[in-house]
């Protein structure tokens, strides 16, 4: 191989990887919001009296910062304090993945799942937060255990799709991105997961 021929290899590995970094990116956003609107209307509705109201909108403000660390840190303390509470866990899992602290949403929505083992919105939530961490193995077994109470799951397939697809795994992604094409044929993800697929395919070869 020439030093050209080399020189366009890693140039075309790199931009490989960055475009699946951005696709699971991508993804993972648009379905936590899903999945935190979810979220905010239980958890909501069994906060604690002198609960401050859970920040909505844009949060990159000095004083929005503020407010949303503050309402973390009382979620936080509700959570410890209240082991056995989902509801406790839930609002704090969903408050540090909204600040992007996703190991930490994770371990709030672990404890929320020993609380609640079937409960499909936490089990989804854990496929999201473990995707958007880049733990593509926990967020692969999370997601296939919401999809065994809500196999048609559109959202639960879709971010099922770019696990896979992150984790290299072509052959169980196919699967899945067909799966996602008949449940919801104008599926904005689609040409990018098709698109992703060949890249693996083709990378194989």
């Amino acid at each position: 191989m020439t030093r050209d021929n080399l020189l366009f290899a890693i140039i075309g590995i790199l931009l490989g990887f960055i475009a699946g970094f951005l696709l699971a990116s991508n993804i993972t956003q648009r379905e936590a919001a899903q999945r935190a609107g979810a979220i905010t209307t239980q958890g909501s509705q069994s906060l604690p009296p002198n609960h401050p109201p859970v920040p909505v909108g844009d949060q990159t403000t000095g004083e929005g910062s503020q407010q949303m660390l503050a309402s973390v840190q009382t979620a936080m303390k509700q959570a410890r304090e209240n082991p056995n509470d989902f509801d406790a866990q839930l609002t704090a899992a969903k408050l540090e993945y909204q600040i992007q602290r996703y190991d930490q949403a994770i371990e709030y929505l672990l404890a929320a799942n020993k609380i609640k083992p079937t409960d499909f919105d936490t089990l989804a939530m854990l496929g999201v937060a473990n995707l958007d961490a880049g733990h593509f193995d926990a967020a692969e077994k999370w997601y296939k255990a919401a999809l065994q109470k809500k196999p048609d799951d559109m959202p639960a397939v879709d971010g099922l799709c770019a696990t896979l697809l992150s984790n290299g795994n072509d052959k169980d992604a196919e699967q899945q991105i067909n799966k996602l094409a008949k449940i919801d044929p104008t599926n904005q993800d689609l040409p990018q997961f098709r698109t992703k697929l060949a890249e693996l395919k083709s990378g194989k070869k």
